[in-house]
């Protein structure tokens, strides 16, 4: 049986790879201003991205240029629900119509997949005022569960180049074994995920993840090389990227 899955990568964050990934993807999460981007980076970004008719999505962060939006903050709820919905607004303004998904990113995203308060806040606000929007969330995470019993479409995500902890979480940024550096190794990861179901977590477990989206990162220096093998091997495997329909 023929396979599909999405392939979404953060964009629009200075990276200068923008370009060369952009066909090699199906979905695009496009900071808005807060932890990288400005206003003239998020036009180009869209306007690439709907010449490769790839699909368009909000990466909301913390306001945090100088950390990238990759320290956790003490925030209320309310102010998470309010963070995500400013800058979903200001991609709309540029997207429009074709605004089809939001992704959190870093460390706003790491506290609201596992803090069911804050999930509940920022599903609430994206509920109320854009429940057509397909939520990314962590596959398994407290976002991802209160966005579906809020009738939010949701797209359950994976990381091809994290590594994962027993209960499903990824392994914090700090850790050295955080991050995957080969290639071979980060592709077995995917594939594996998509044939069985499961990933290895660091300390052996085999974890059940559901898999509808595939984040590879497009800031490392070989993000494009990456991005090309992953897609031949999928292509072998008799996977079809293209966008979630959530």
């Amino acid at each position: 049986m023929q396979r599909f899955i999405d392939l979404n990568c953060d964009l629009g964050e200075g990276a200068g790879q923008d370009e060369a990934l952009m066909p090699l993807i199906s979905s695009a999460n496009i900071a808005c201003g807060a932890h990288a981007g400005d206003l003239a980076t998020m036009i180009e970004t869209t306007e690439l991205a709907l010449h490769h008719r790839v699909g368009i999505g909000a990466h909301p962060g913390y306001f945090d240029l100088h950390d990238f939006g990759r320290r956790e903050r003490d925030i209320t709820p309310a102010e998470a629900g309010r963070l995500v919905l400013i800058q979903v607004e200001q991609l709309h303004e540029i997207a429009g119509t074709k605004l089809r998904h939001v992704k959190l990113h870093g460390a706003l995203y790491n506290q609201v997949c596992r803090d069911a308060y804050l999930a509940e806040g920022v599903v609430a606000d994206l509920a109320r005022l854009w429940p057509n929007l397909i939520v990314y969330a962590l596959a398994g995470s407290e976002l991802a569960q209160l966005a579906r019993a809020r009738g939010l479409r949701v797209a359950h995500e994976v990381f091809a180049d994290r590594t994962y902890q027993r209960d499903g979480t990824l392994t914090p940024r700090a850790r050295p074994d955080a991050l995957i550096h080969d290639e071979a190794a980060a592709v077995a990861q995917v594939l594996r995920l998509l044939r069985e179901g499961v990933v290895r977590a660091t300390d052996g477990t085999d974890v059940p993840l559901r898999a509808d989206t595939i984040c590879l990162h497009g800031d490392g220096p070989h993000a494009v090389a990456f991005a090309r093998r992953l897609n031949r091997e999928l292509e072998a495997a008799g996977v079809v990227i293209r966008p979630c329909t959530g």
